[in-house]
């Protein structure tokens, strides 16, 4: 993925990496690797930034996971594109939040409490 600010991106990433089931991957001056899961997602400077993405990382840590990624995603710099709460909607148990990244993009914790 392309950020518009590297060191912005990891600041903002790094600061929630428990809660959301993060590891770093790679930290390197022009790139940024977090694995979750059995996947991975990379972040390295771009004159345009990737354009409307939703990175969605499921928790473990349950229900308070997902409050602790909101808050720290805040203190961070992120802004709140929806607070942890149930969704039935999606489905019964769903339980996430979403926050906005330094590029706008939606970033979601979710545990899946079914």
């Amino acid at each position: 993925m392309r950020v518009g600010d590297l060191a912005a991106t990891r600041a903002f990433y790094t600061a929630f990496l428990e809660p959301a089931g993060l590891t770093v991957g790679i930290d390197a001056p022009d790139h940024l690797l977090l694995r979750a899961g059995g996947g991975s997602v990379s972040f390295v400077p771009g004159e345009r930034p990737s354009a409307h993405v939703h990175l969605a990382f499921s928790s473990s840590g349950g229900e308070p996971a997902v409050d602790a990624f909101h808050a720290a995603a805040l203190a961070a710099g992120g802004v709140d594109h929806g607070p942890p709460g149930r969704r039935p909607i999606y489905h019964p148990g769903y339980y996430g939040a979403f926050v906005l990244d330094p590029d706008g993009h939606n970033v979601e914790v979710v545990h899946h409490g079914r």
